[in-house]
């Protein structure tokens, strides 16, 4: 016992060796603890610093690009504006495309005079036209400051602007039929003349519409162009180029009389098809049909084995459908039907099989019809029915065929056209144009007839909106959104259309 008390003296921390091995484990334990515990505390730090390093680096960001650069400046848009032309033809066109890419819509329009408003320096002569000429001009629509002005036609025969597929980018441009013959194709956004051909439609022939745009033909990677002209009987055809203006083939003919119209149809399995219209029958050709007899050539282009069985080979009379009434207008419905409108009856007609949907009886339809939602995403038809003065405006449902609103109106002759625009609600507001009698001091005599223009939404069904009314001649008109998420406007073009008494002309 005394030895082991005086070993005790001599090594006091010898017993630490002794230390049972679960203890030792405990302690090498929370000594690892301690190690880590030191590690997460310098991660968490890390962590910390750099949240708000980040915050701070977002909030100097938002602070130099909301209070050091500055925001590229930006007309702000006028809620009327005005342009004038003296001494000048204006025509029934008017376009709308975001032509300066300030993400408002400008105004595309034609004037005839003799340079007079061109600031731009070219004149009809340095287009090789002489004085005057006719014009194609470019308006913002933020304020109507000239984007571009310049000549394009010793005087127009027909316009038609369309997109077109190049090389997977959306080319814009117009066409323009010239007098004498001449097909152009002009820049929607410069102005310039992309290219000019001569073309000799015959004295008597007059330029058909709408032009068709057609996949690319001749492997040039842009869509090419169909487009028709009449001469008695005759219907000729052109195949032309879209990137060069060169005729692709030879002129082929068709032999259809009467007043002519016409659609390109597409079927459901992507088939082209060209639907005319003449007296009391629809005629089909297939775009393979017309591409191998103009070229001559085998066509990568289909036919649709229903349409091919109901069409005659030798006259192309659509078998199953046959007019009570003589045809006047035929129009594609954005829901893929075609509506027909005879002169005794409105027929929708399936897109597939040609046959009868609904019937709405009309006597005499005056015009085109358009397209707007009396409901919501429930499209609708407007028709107007009776004569140059005293009109009735239908709204029909498309689905169904039921009348949904109407209204009568008088009007002056050749009045305009009625607009519809799609609204935030998924309906369409309704303009249409009345006319009221002015006279004079003795109360008796008309003096003119003064245009009112009408807003309707479906919303008050009881309601009409009197919005603009004018006497002066209003020769093109139409309802747009100019910018996004922004009031809706409409655009008056306005000035004398006779070539013989040019005037002032007003957009």
């Amino acid at each position: 016992m005394m030895d082991k008390e005086l070993e005790a003296e001599i090594h006091p921390l010898k017993h630490d060796d002794k230390v049972p091995q679960s203890n030792l484990k405990n302690q090498t334990e929370k000594d690892g603890s301690f190690k880590k515990a030191s590690r997460h505390s310098r991660f968490a730090q890390c962590r910390t610093m750099f949240f708000f390093f980040s915050l701070f680096t977002c909030l100097f960001v938002v602070f130099i690009i909301s209070f050091i650069i500055p925001c590229p400046d930006r007309p702000v848009s006028q809620k009327t504006w005005k342009i004038n032309y003296d001494k000048a033809v204006t025509y029934d066109f008017l376009v709308f495309k975001d032509i300066n890419k300030d993400r408002v819509q400008d105004v595309l329009f034609l004037h005839k005079d003799d340079n007079s408003n061109n600031d731009f320096n070219i004149s009809c002569i340095d287009e090789g036209f002489s004085s005057p000429c006719t014009f194609l001009a470019a308006v913002s629509g933020t304020n109507g400051s000239l984007i571009w002005d310049r000549p394009v036609a010793q005087d127009i025969a027909f316009i038609e602007c369309v997109d077109s597929q190049e090389m997977d980018e959306l080319l814009w441009c117009c066409f323009i039929v010239g007098k004498p013959g001449s097909l152009t194709a002009v820049d929607f956004y410069t102005g310039e003349t992309l290219w000019n051909q001569s073309y000799t439609f015959g004295g008597n022939a007059s330029v058909l519409y709408p032009f068709l745009n057609i996949p690319d033909v001749n492997d040039d990677e842009i869509q090419d162009l169909l487009f028709f002209t009449k001469s008695g009987r005759q219907i000729q055809i052109y195949l032309i180029s879209g990137g060069t203006g060169d005729q692709v083939g030879s002129t082929h003919s068709l032999n259809l009389e009467g007043e002519v119209g016409y659609i390109m149809h597409v079927t459901k399995i992507g088939a082209y098809y060209v639907i005319f219209h003449s007296a009391s029958s629809l005629y089909g050709y297939s775009l393979k049909e017309l591409y191998e007899e103009i070229t001559g050539k085998k066509s990568i282009f289909e036919e649709d084995p229903y349409l091919k069985k109901i069409i005659n080979n030798v006259t192309h009379r659509m078998s199953p459908f046959h007019s009570s009434g003589a045809i006047r207008y035929l129009t594609n419905v954005p829901a893929k039907d075609i509506l027909l409108v005879k002169s005794d009856a409105c027929e929708m007609l399936d897109e597939q099989t040609l046959t009868t949907k609904w019937t709405f009886n009309t006597s005499d339809v005056v015009r085109k019809p358009v397209f707007g939602y009396y409901k919501p995403d429930a499209l609708a038809v407007v028709l107007e029915n009776g004569t140059d003065d005293q009109r009735k405006i239908w709204i029909v449902d498309v689905a169904s065929g039921a009348l949904l609103w109407s209204l009568s109106l008088s009007l002056v002759p050749r009045s305009l056209k009625t607009a519809t625009m799609q609204t935030a609600d998924r309906r369409s507001v309704f303009f249409f144009w009345g006319s009221s009698n002015l006279t004079g001091p003795n109360q008796m005599e008309t003096v003119n007839f003064q245009q009112i223009l009408y807003l309707f939404h479906p919303t008050l069904p009881d309601n009409l909106l009197e919005i603009a009314n004018t006497t002066e001649n209003i020769a093109a008109f139409n309802v747009l959104i100019f910018e996004e998420s922004h009031h809706a406007s409409y655009v008056l073009l306005t000035g004398p259309t006779n070539q013989d008494q040019p005037g002032q002309q007003r957009q």
